[in-house]
């Protein structure tokens, strides 16, 4: 196990094997990226709050699923930077921190998603009691739930690592994950297998209810073309969102499957962060020019913010 000159266990992370030139590139190409999700993501969440005719459920999602964006990427592109300029090592308390911040992310998108196709199943395939569901009291629970829920989960699997003892200190990952602390374990705890079995068990169910739910409207809309122009103007962003994220997520578990010696670096890398650098970004762009009131708005900000500007100078 190694320690640095404090005493602390820190763990060795892998996949940055390139040139000083090559780390240079890479850092300013990656926080150009990082400054754009943050731009992107933020610009929503502003327009979302400032506006109250978009305090509506579907955009109150929306704004909850670019948040969940932003909490995820702080868990990874800071630590990356500073791993490009410096060491590859990472102290055990902040692996730890960091695979729950990453995890817990992910589970948030899945609840976060999970309620965005509700809400549509509701607003098409049931629209008479769509505004006696979906009552300001009710988004707000379930809002509160759908970032509670996932918090615990993964606290509870990060919480049945706390205190194993690790026989060995190198992670072949660009950033840590709980399982890769498992395979590190002297003696895996059988209550972290437990807890993520149930974890994988639990958000696997908001998979099926979200395809079931998409599935229930599209077999709506076949039979109505008003439908199906409601579909396509509110239920295409949140397709293209969710084909998107589940995509990065298949990546990463064929990462973690597949990802050897006998695959490129360069594709490992990219396999493993894919769900931390296309969804984060594409999201705030699909909602804001698909959804034809958000886009308006942000449209509208843009302008004041260059007129005020414009007096300005």
């Amino acid at each position: 196990i190694m320690e640095n000159a404090s005493g602390v266990t820190v763990l060795t992370l892998s996949g940055l094997s390139f040139t000083l030139e090559q780390r240079i590139s890479l850092f300013l190409v990656t926080l150009l990226w990082y400054l754009m999700i943050l731009w992107g993501n933020v610009a929503l969440i502003v327009t979302v709050i400032m506006d109250k005719n978009l305090h509506e459920p579907m955009y109150i999602f929306v704004c909850n699923l670019c948040v969940n964006a932003l909490y995820g990427t702080i868990g990874f592109y800071p630590k990356f930077l500073l791993d490009l300029v410096s060491s590859h090592v990472i102290s055990y308390a902040g692996c730890m921190l960091q695979g729950y911040v990453i995890h817990s992310s992910v589970c948030n998108d899945f609840s976060i998603l999970a309620l965005m196709s509700y809400d549509r199943y509701l607003a098409i395939c049931r629209p008479l009691v769509y505004n006696s569901v979906m009552t300001k009291q009710r988004i707000s629970i379930f809002v509160f739930f759908s970032w509670l829920i996932p918090l615990y989960c993964m606290f509870m699997n990060t919480a049945t690592l706390l205190g194993s003892r690790l026989c060995g200190s190198h992670i072949n990952r660009l950033y840590c994950v709980n399982w890769m602390i498992v395979r590190l374990a002297c003696s895996p705890p059988i209550a972290n297998t437990a807890v993520a079995y149930f974890n994988i068990l639990f958000f696997f169910g908001h998979c099926v209810f979200i395809f079931w739910s998409y599935l229930s409207v599209i077999k709506i809309c076949i039979s109505s073309k008003e439908k199906q122009v409601k579909f396509m103007q509110t239920c295409l962003p949140h397709l293209v969102s969710l084909l998107t994220f589940m995509t990065a997520i298949l990546l990463d578990v064929l990462y973690i499957r597949f990802g050897s010696a006998d695959v490129s670096q360069n594709l490992n890398n990219f396999m493993s962060i894919e769900f931390l650098l296309v969804p984060p970004m594409v999201n705030p762009l699909v909602y804001g020019f698909r959804l034809t009131k958000l886009r308006n708005r942000i449209l509208n900000l843009n302008r004041i913010l260059h007129v005020s500007l414009f007096f300005q100078v």
